[in-house]
């Protein structure tokens, strides 16, 4: 079992761009006060209880290495025998440069399991580079790693090729798998098999004869076999477009052809030059790809196909075997979002699928991966957020509900795990604040009454679980600890300590937690009475007789969530610019996710509305703070946080001094037709709402102080939205400021981007508010 950590703040931040709209209460008739649920820290506090030094931090030391976090492990995995954890850790001198690791649970023994310098290094093809870019993954060495069922092997792959590491015997050895990059790679359940998509092909290589067989034949040009579309990977976050029974005895996969979705010529803009790169985007309003479901057969090698229904323009966003490898589901959704249908099909008798749930919505429906088969009863969880919080319910294999597990004015994250055994299902969720995710477990049985947490302390709790036990890894960080990883039970008791990562006088954060800041978290009250959570961090030193410069730091879109109380690299530069004297506040607007569909939908078919007024009202209880320069406020926020920097500048440029906006989308026009029609609906049927939300029609109200950065190779955000804003406000004669990175992409990796970048904005914040 592997593990892909669920995106933390900071991959918000550097992330696809997602709008919230929410509505204020005017300064007049707002009130603020600290939410019970919120987690209460004084204004500086030295982390875990050391004093640590007071070495002022700079720029160039906010991502160097060794990492400030400390020991911070990714793609966590127990093995399926439960005798290892197993984990990827960067390296003292480069800690993006990935070992894999493991501890041995019976002796609490950590090793190197595999040396990344043993596999063969490489340029990755186009393909895994626009990949690994949907997926945030970024780094160099083993960036991901498969267990066999039997934990007898590992399957590796490294830049294009696939490697094998036998447990035994300590030994990796090279597949062979022909010529050509290997993308999407995995073994299949029993581990007689690993797969991979090459040359937009489908292909299994036996591993006892070493047979290596094409499974598709006709991928090429617009027909791509078992792999996803651009919106499946960047907005429904489904990466693959194939699936294993799990007999394997056949593969479900996607056929897709996207000759009719729009042909762009970008030019990706380098140093040394540019690269003219052909990419088919799917523009809001515009034609997206044909999906096919097909069922190929390892015996026979011949397909079947799903009849999907006589609409074509749909989407294709989830696929799943039931246990007996008879049956297969796939979640249908309609080109507006407002429906979606989980289907059953039995594959060995008929090709037309029976609908056992129907999702409907006035608005869109999120998508979700909490969905679970049962094995010891005919039954499945699904969750749903049809009473207005996301919510999962038990139902039987014809549809019918047999009860509601959970249920409650708060959400849940994610299923975690079901241990029929015991009749518990556990889930990741907010029933005791909104700003923190515990584990939890309710009774199969009981239901709702039986809700229990089992996670104790106060912060962001991710978990993985083992294949067949209850036991589990709980990833936790709170915004007075860097993460730490640790083994717990099927209760919550705590067995041993994968990375404990304390901040004691080893630890690279040490010497500055004598000036790490803890922020005040308190909440307004937006003008239809909804509760707008902040948090406001002083600066250091802090004299409550003076009055000091705020950056309003946003990101404002849906799903994302910036008020919380875990551990975010993004928060380095807060505290940067806290140590320069400025006051630093967050607020998540309406729109933002894990508050229930009331709180996100207010955006819908209005972007860039309510959710600028949201923050008009955090400076108004800015400016009501003795110790805040209400004059001297700026916004900055990157992708979603761009837009929203320039629209509240630009409608509100009496509350904004400074503006600075990363990567922003400018008109809703130029993005992608999942992500934007979920929230705006078809731009030929919305057209006046589209120009309302919109950058460009408000650039004639900018006065001054704005500073605009983007990547000039960037393939989510296309560079085009920016250039027609400078183009608008220099039209208009407006001054600006502007940094344009040769070469990156929409997430501005890089120590050397990162520095630059960073600095540039503190001399930028420095000449607009002191």
């Amino acid at each position: 079992m592997t593990s892909r950590w669920k995106q933390q703040v900071f991959a918000a931040v550097f992330a696809l761009p997602l709008l919230l709209t929410s509505q204020l209460l005017m300064a007049n008739s707002m009130t603020s006060t600290t939410s019970s649920s919120a987690p209460k820290f004084t204004t500086t506090v030295p982390l875990q209880g050391f004093k640590g030094g007071v070495q002022p931090l700079s720029i160039e030391r906010l991502h160097a290495s060794p990492a400030l976090a400390g020991t911070s492990p990714r793609g966590l995995s127990l093995s399926p025998d439960g005798k290892r954890v197993t984990y990827l850790a960067g390296r003292d001198d480069n800690q993006s440069f990935y070992d894999l690791w493991q501890m041995e649970i019976s002796t609490g023994k950590r090793s190197r399991l595999i040396d990344a310098d043993k596999l063969a290094g490489g340029e990755l093809s186009d393909e895994e580079k626009a990949r690994r870019e949907r997926q945030r993954i970024y780094g160099q060495g083993i960036m991901e790693y498969f267990w066999a069922d039997d934990s007898q092997s590992i399957l590796i792959p490294a830049s294009g090729q696939l490697y094998l590491y036998n447990v035994k015997e300590d030994s990796v050895s090279t597949l062979p798998i022909g010529d050509g990059f290997a993308t999407d790679a995995r073994l299949s359940p029993k581990a007689n098999f690993v797969s991979f998509v090459r040359d937009q092909n489908l292909y299994v290589l036996h591993l006892a004869t070493g047979k290596l067989s094409a499974l598709t034949h006709d991928g090429k040009g617009p027909i791509k076999n078992a792999m996803a579309e651009f919106v499946a990977q960047e907005e429904m976050d489904r990466m693959t477009g194939y699936w294993w029974s799990p007999d394997e005895s056949n593969i479900a996969f996607t056929r897709i052809e996207e000759s009719g979705v729009e042909l762009v010529t970008r030019n990706e803009i380098y140093a040394d030059g540019i690269k003219l790169t052909e990419q088919r985007y799917p523009y809001a309003g515009k034609p997206n790809v044909i999906i096919e479901l097909g069922v190929v057969s390892l015996a026979t090698k011949q397909a079947t196909w799903i009849d999907l229904g006589a609409d074509k323009d749909i989407y294709l966003p989830r696929v799943k075997w039931l246990p007996d490898s008879k049956h297969l589901s796939y979640q249908w959704q309609s080109r507006d979002q407002q429906a979606l249908d989980l289907r059953i099909v039995d594959v060995t008798q008929q090709n037309v699928a029976e609908t056992v749930v129907k999702e409907r919505s006035a608005a869109w429906i999120n998508l979700h991966h909490d969905l679970h088969f049962l094995k010891q009863q005919a039954a499945f969880i699904w969750a749903s957020e049809r009473d207005g919080f996301k919510h999962l319910y038990l139902y039987d294999l014809q549809g019918k509900l047999i009860k509601q597990l959970t249920q409650g004015d708060w959400v849940v994250d994610s299923l975690e795990y079901v241990d029929e055994k015991q009749g518990w299902v556990y889930f990741t969720g907010r029933k005791d604040s909104v700003v923190e995710s515990h584990i939890y477990r309710v009774n199969l049985t009981q239901g709702v009454a039986s809700i229990e947490r089992i996670s104790s302390r106060s912060g962001m709790h991710n978990s993985v679980f083992a294949d067949n036990e209850p036991v589990y890894l709980d990833y936790f960080s709170s915004l007075q600890q860097p993460p730490q990883i640790s083994l717990h039970d099927a209760t919550g008791t705590h067995l041993a300590w994968v990375e404990q990562n304390l901040v004691d006088a080893s630890h690279p954060l040490y010497e500055f937690v004598g000036q790490w800041q803890m922020p005040e978290f308190g909440h307004l009250l937006a003008d239809d009475g909804q509760r707008l959570q902040y948090r406001l961090f002083k600066p250091v030193p802090f004299e409550s007789s003076k009055k000091y410069p705020v950056v309003v730091r946003v990101y404002g879109g849906p799903h994302a969530q910036l008020v919380v109380n875990s551990w975010s690299e993004a928060d380095y530069f807060t505290q940067y610019l806290l140590q320069q004297g400025y006051a630093v506040f967050q607020l998540d607007n309406r729109g933002s996710g894990h508050r229930g569909t009331q709180f996100e939908q207010v955006i819908y078919q209005n972007m860039g509305d309510a959710e600028v007024r949201d923050q008009k009202a955090g400076v108004d209880y800015l400016r009501s703070l003795p110790f805040i320069d209400g004059e001297n406020v700026a916004i900055y926020g990157h992708s979603y946080g761009g837009y929203m920097a320039l629209m509240s500048q630009f409608k509100a440029p009496d509350y904004f001094k400074a503006a600075i906006s990363g990567a922003p989308v400018t008109d809703w026009r130029l993005y992608d037709s999942h992500y934007t029609e979920r929230y705006m609906g078809n731009p030929d049927t919305n057209k006046q709402g589209y120009d309302a939300a919109s950058v460009l029609p408000y650039v004639t109200h900018y006065q001054s102080g704005l500073l605009m950065y983007h990547g000039m190779a960037d393939d989510n955000v296309l560079f085009e939205n920016s250039t027609r804003v400078y183009k608008a406000l220099q039209d208009e004669g407006k001054l600006f400021q502007m940094i344009d990175y040769p070469g990156s992409k929409h997430s501005m990796r890089g120590e050397k981007v990162r520095n630059h970048l960073y600095k540039s904005l503190a001399a930028f914040l420095d000449s607009q508010l002191k």
